[in-house]
């Protein structure tokens, strides 16, 4: 992931035009609240979303079951993002930005504690995927907020924020729930992660400043015509299957790499397995510097360097040292989060026009990916083990090479939007 420009938002929703922002109308310390806030919303969005991933084994244990049927906790709240988010940018359009980023939030607060008390596999399941549904109303319109509310470098600087919050939240839902389940248990594992979205939320609550340049519209219908034209752009149907490649191949690689560590000759508890998940700060150092090289040599030739950092760090996992697995999996971190962010700018790039619905229709394929990633390898780890897991994401990650170098042709560099 790397920082979006002033531009890319712009572009990612047409309704967004020229604005002085809040930036030139707030007190110093206002603008501090509101950078809070934004990182804030970045943190506890993604601090939720895998927060079980470091724990399925665990899981399993305790709803007797397979650690594979305990993956539907983090594949279902995926799968409702999906569901949910092609229609976000026109809700959002329509209600304003503010308010369902608020309530959102405090609605999550819910099915995250309930989550900790969770009899059934079944119940824990149907609040990970009410956290689902929320979970799109705060990412995805907090950086439609940051687009009207800030202008020129303050997007930049704020959107740098907003997505150094996603990245922290990520690695932090992991790393303490797996640290906190380890010594506490998994119940008060999940508790800590509602009480940290509980204080989360309030920050936004309190310090969130109401929009000034929101100007609601009817947006719906206009969105739901804007998809068939979408669909009919073979750019972006080719970057709609390498958005579903990469969340497939993270969430399968993730998912089922915890089963391999958890199991003899590693025997890694819930606390090593949430700090593996180190590795995935290693994309957030290549990934600016890999954008910025795409932006003089090309999109393409920065793509097959990812893919062979990504074949590589896919044929590492496979040997029987845990550091040069480690080190596979950052290899492999780095390349499929620079194949994310070109992927995420080449959309708003690629699309001729309604493009903050173009880029709900990728958020929903790359979500549909990550979704299926935690479901379609059980086959082969049942028959094959970790072999067959890395030969899928490995053939994935072929297919997504030959569409990025038969359909990305030279459109200019955006810096790209997370979603």
């Amino acid at each position: 992931m790397s920082s979006p420009s002033s531009r890319d938002i712009s572009e990612l929703n047409p309704t967004i035009g020229p604005t002085i922002g809040l930036a030139g109308m707030l007190p110093r310390n206002k603008l501090t609240q509101r950078n809070l806030a934004v990182f804030a919303a970045g943190v506890v969005t993604f601090l939720n979303l895998y927060c079980t991933q470091a724990i399925l084994t665990v899981l399993a244990s305790q709803f007797h079951t397979s650690p594979l049927r305990t993956g539907l906790t983090v594949t279902t709240p995926l799968l409702a993002v999906a569901m949910i988010a092609p229609l976000i940018g026109a809700i959002s359009d329509r209600f304003g930005r503010r308010r369902l980023i608020v309530s959102a939030a405090m609605l999550l607060i819910l099915p995250t504690l309930l989550a900790a008390t969770a009899q059934t596999l079944g119940q824990m399941i149907l609040w990970r995927f009410l956290q689902g549904l929320l979970l799109p109303f705060i990412f995805t319109v907090t950086v439609a907020y940051i687009g009207d509310e800030s202008a020129g470098g303050t997007t930049i600087k704020l959107a740098g924020t907003y997505i150094t919050g996603a990245i922290f939240g990520g690695f932090a839902g992991r790393v303490i729930t797996g640290i906190a389940t380890e010594y506490l248990g998994w119940r008060i594992a999940l508790a800590l992660i509602g009480l940290l979205t509980m204080a989360l939320a309030w920050m936004i609550f309190i310090w969130l400043p109401a929009e000034q340049n929101f100007t609601p519209t009817r947006g719906l219908a206009r969105a739901l015509r804007s998809y068939k034209i979408h669909m009919g752009n073979p750019r972006l149907l080719a970057t709609y299957a390498v958005g579903f490649g990469v969340l497939f191949s993270f969430v399968a690689v993730f998912t089922f790499i915890n089963f391999r560590l958890a199991a003899p000759p590693f025997n890694l508890g819930p606390a090593a397995l949430g700090l593996v998940f180190v590795v995935y700060l290693a994309g957030v150092v290549v990934t600016p510097l890999a954008t910025r090289l795409a932006a003089r040599i090309g999109r393409r030739p920065v793509v097959l360097a990812a893919s062979l950092a990504g074949f590589l760090g896919f044929g590492l996992t496979l040997a029987q040292s845990l550091p040069i697995i480690i080190a596979g999996l950052a290899f492999m971190c780095c390349g499929l989060f620079v194949e994310q962010a070109l992927a995420t700018g080449f959309v708003g790039a690629a699309a001729r026009e309604a493009k903050s619905t173009a880029v709900g229709l990728y958020v929903t394929f790359y979500y549909i990916g990550g979704s299926l990633g935690g479901i379609l390898p059980a086959g082969l780890w049942r028959a094959t083990g970790w072999t067959g897991c890395v030969a899928l994401v490995s053939c994935m990650q072929l297919v997504m090479l030959v569409l990025v170098l038969r359909f990305w042709g030279a459109i200019p560099i955006i810096s790209p939007n997370p979603p």
